[in-house]
């Protein structure tokens, strides 16, 4: 390739809106439903409020739940459902996870939007394999220290306050804190993070043209990243991808900002998510944390059961064509909505499964969801949640629910508290 490094990075390649996770379509996806088996809606209050009094009940007497909104889809509600799903890739495109009133055109596939998790094989294996040293647990370890440190920052900052919002004032800064800090972002961009993560999980009932300018703020704002990175080479994740090849040639630039929206967006949200809501079970459980307190060392298996029984994240799939599939007659286009949620509090799959046993020995849950598409940053992930919540209870032993009523919660795909305030006792 000739001329300058910025010239691969220019608005051109970029500008091809079919390839943003955007559509054309129109049509107004939220409102009352009528009846969960036939009109189910994953934006509405009431799902994110308890969608998991909703899965149950839709488990017994409908595990495969369909919708008219969002141009038709589907909910299946047992584990077996969501896992054969999961892993069938010749019937089930990845081409879009984010289950809107649009679908972006088949062409996108193989690669999708924000390669690996939007790709189909072969080409997913080998976008996903250049990112995996990125994310062994050696390389996450290195990130520990400065995660940690963080943290205790994060909790000085609100010092001799008698209540504290734990999802703004300390969950959600987590994440961002470390994702800046692996793609070398500037560490103060943090609230642009977050209006990102919003516009992209729950802003998909906005009219088209909407859409298309806040993803657009999006990717403008990495497409800066990379220029100053092209200027100020530093070892990072964005520096790394830059200079990665596939198949012999430099990436795409749509690869690179697809992949870098990927981190940026799905390392945020879920993550901030699983600690908000281990600390929301903690706030309203006393026993469990004093029993923390006594055993430190069951923290990780703790750890395993609030991403069970409280997993932030749902992916979506594409039906490729019409078939018959567990009973039902799905469309070729038809969305599929992956509830790792519903799958985790399956009773068939889990002795005990709507009850939170933090000493549970057997615990083959799919937080992390199933099949090709596992995620890629579980070991980070993981690292974060315990960091974040070993900081806390060292620091802040006692702690309860400032006011229950007053706990919001997310909608759409990613589900966690959005407003926690706690009451922490001085002492």
């Amino acid at each position: 390739m000739t001329g300058s490094p910025h010239d691969r990075f220019t608005a051109g390649p970029l500008d091809d809106r079919d390839d943003l996770p955007l559509g054309t379509r129109n049509e107004i996806i939220t409102g009352p439903v009528s009846d969960w088996a036939t009109d189910f809606s994953h934006l509405e209050p009431q799902w994110a409020a308890d969608c998991y009094e909703i899965q149950d009940d839709l488990r017994q007497r409908c595990p495969i739940a369909r919708t008219g909104r969002f141009g038709g889809g589907w909910l299946p509600t047992r584990y077996e459902d969501v896992s054969a799903i999961a892993y069938d890739t010749e019937r089930f495109s990845s081409r879009s996870i984010i289950m809107s009133n649009f679908r972006p055109p088949r062409e996108i596939a193989p690669i999708g939007g924000s390669p690996p998790i939007s790709s189909d094989p072969p080409f997913h294996h080998d976008a996903r394999k250049l990112l995996l040293p990125a994310f062994t647990k050696s390389a996450v370890s290195k990130q520990e220290p400065t995660t940690r440190a963080f943290c205790h920052s994060l909790i000085d900052a609100f010092a001799g306050r008698d209540v504290v919002d734990a999802a703004a004032d300390y969950a959600q800064h987590i994440p961002m804190r470390v994702i800046a800090d692996m793609l070398g972002f500037p560490q103060q961009d943090g609230p642009r993070f977050r209006e990102f993560v919003e516009n992209t999980l729950e802003g998909v009932n906005l009219p088209p043209d909407e859409r298309i300018a806040r993803m657009t703020k999006l990717f403008d704002y990495l497409i800066e990243q990379i220029h100053d990175h092209l200027d100020n080479p530093r070892e990072d994740l964005t520096t790394f991808l830059i200079d990665a090849e596939l198949y012999g040639n430099k990436l795409e630039p749509r690869h690179v900002a697809g992949a870098m929206a990927l981190l940026l967006i799905a390392g945020i949200d879920t993550t901030w998510s699983a600690i908000g809501a281990s600390l929301w079970h903690l706030a309203k459980t006393p026993a469990d944390t004093g029993r923390l307190l006594a055993e430190p060392g069951l923290l990780p298996t703790a750890i395993e059961e609030f991403l069970r029984a409280y997993a932030p994240v749902t992916m979506a799939r594409l039906v490729r064509q019409d078939m018959r599939w567990q009973g039902v007659d799905m469309k070729a286009d038809d969305w599929i909505l992956l509830s790792f949620p519903a799958a985790n509090r399956d009773p068939a799959q889990f002795d005990r499964a709507d009850q939170v046993v933090i000493d549970r020995e057997v615990n083959r849950h799919a937080a992390f969801g199933l099949g090709i598409h596992r995620c890629l940053g579980s070991h980070l992930a993981r690292m974060e949640i315990r960091v974040a919540l070993e900081v806390w209870l060292a620091r802040i032993p006692a702690f309860s629910l400032a006011d229950p009523a007053a706990v919001t919660w997310s909608t759409g795909q990613i589900r966690g508290p959005r407003a926690l305030p706690l009451r922490i006792a001085q002492h």
